[in-house]
């Protein structure tokens, strides 16, 4: 019988290279949602230069949201292309190809000549370029919590989850800074003009520093591992996820599409909503406080997957979720005044972004886990992440409470599947000790 293998790695503490790792990690992955995610600040500005002046503003603004849609819906195929790469050739190669491919866009964006230049050319060269970056974004964010969570002893992986979530959130942050410090600072006209390029033409110098910064990085153990046993996928590894693995590709999937009803609704739209809805109310600060308490709770929340468990820590950030935003979206209208503390809330309870990584990785076995992460995670975002815009944006003509109603029904699920993942570890306990 072979020797059992030594549990002192998983025991470990963090080591200095397992820190080195999560910050340079960390660090590219808010460089590169920064450039992905610049273009939901300037949505207004962008829809004014590159669609008809004719055109009815609602129509404008659901085009512009389209356009940005198309970022999340060609996210599936760059993801499984670079997961596939990624599980045969190393997680490294890709960790640092999707950042490449996400500067190159978003400086070529800062660029792009504007309607009044080249016509009905220039939505579809931006349409394009979204594509690009949503390839890009498709391959680098499940690839990003492979990389880490292979890196660390695995009863940190919740930690280490939470941390790359956290970075990621800071690139959101980062948009916001950038995006009020030009318009403090340009008048809208100017914005017009030609100023709106630099949050762009910046995006794409982070984004190549980055590239710069994951020169240090290793090849994960994990994956070293596995080609050294010559244990990689013998086939499509995406095939064997669909094939062997359709429950994890469930689970995946659901926890994925909180997340993007979290991130999407709560923390990106709900600035320009409120002031379309309500005029005069300026959500801008409240959205930068927001933000830093969503840093906060990634963090936490993934100490708490490591701590309590995925299921328990998922049951309780969804009910915070989902009550919080109600309590935020129906009490600003009547006293704005009660914005600030109720957004910073919500955003700290958007922190679950930091525990539902921890379940999706633990869904797969590492030699397709970068397959069947990233292919459960964009197809999730690509169905929900890339139609929400549209259909909250539609249905708030009818009813201002929409958003509210889409993130509840979602924290309602993320409750019952946390049940199901307490139950289901129930089982596996009792399985074990009834060996015994």
């Amino acid at each position: 019988m072979p020797p059992t293998p030594s549990p002192e790695p998983d025991r470990r503490p963090l080591s200095r290279g397992d820190v080195k790792v999560l910050s340079l990690s960390a660090l590219g992955g808010a460089l590169e949602f920064y450039d992905f995610i610049i273009f939901v600040y300037f949505a207004t500005v962008i829809g004014q230069l590159f669609f008809p002046p004719e055109m009815p503003e609602w129509l404008r603004q659901i085009q512009t949201f389209g356009i940005f849609a198309a970022g999340y819906l060609v996210r599936p195929l760059g993801g499984v292309l670079m997961a596939h790469f990624g599980d045969l050739l190393g997680r490294k190669r890709m960790f640092t190809l999707s950042i490449l491919l996400m500067a190159l866009p978003t400086l070529a964006i800062g660029c792009l000549p504007t309607y009044a230049d080249i016509g009905y050319l220039a939505p579809l060269v931006l349409v394009c370029l979204r594509m690009l970056q949503g390839a890009a974004v498709g391959g680098e964010v499940p690839g990003a919590w492979v990389f880490v969570s292979e890196h660390v002893p695995r009863r940190h992986v919740g930690l280490a989850c939470g941390t790359l979530s956290a970075g990621l959130a800071a690139g959101i942050l980062i948009g916001s800074l950038v995006s009020a410090a030009m318009k403090a600072h340009f008048s809208t006209p100017a914005l017009a003009e030609g100023a709106w390029r630099i949050p762009f033409l910046i995006g794409g110098a982070f984004g190549l520093i980055a590239v710069y910064l994951r020169r240090w990085l290793h090849e994960t153990p994990v994956f070293a591992e596995l080609r050294e046993r010559r244990a990689l996928a013998a086939e499509l590894p995406v095939k064997t996820v669909l094939r062997d693995h359709l429950g994890g590709v469930l689970v995946a999937g659901a926890v994925s599409w909180i997340l993007t009803a979290a991130i999407i609704v709560v923390m990106l739209m709900t600035p320009p909503l409120l002031a379309a809805q309500y005029s005069g109310l300026d959500a801008s600060l409240a959205n930068v406080v927001a933000i830093l308490c969503l840093i906060v709770g990634c963090v936490l929340a993934g100490w708490c997957a490591d701590r309590f468990g995925s299921g328990a820590t998922l049951i309780g950030w969804s009910a915070l979720l989902g009550v919080s935003y109600w309590l935020m979206m129906s009490v600003v209208g009547t006293h704005p005044q009660q914005l600030m503390p109720l957004y910073a809330l919500a955003g700290f309870a958007v922190g679950i972004t930091g525990a539902i990584p921890v379940i999706a990785v633990k869904a797969f076995p590492p030699a397709v886990r970068f397959s069947g992460l990233s292919f459960s995670y964009n197809v999730a975002y690509a169905l929900f992440g890339g139609f929400t815009p549209i259909i909250v944006t539609t249905l708030m003509r009818w009813y201002p409470m929409s958003p509210a109603i889409y993130v509840g029904a979602l924290a309602v699920m993320g409750m019952l599947l946390g049940l199901y993942l307490l139950y289901s570890m129930a089982g596996r306990r009792l399985a074990v000790m009834s060996q015994f």
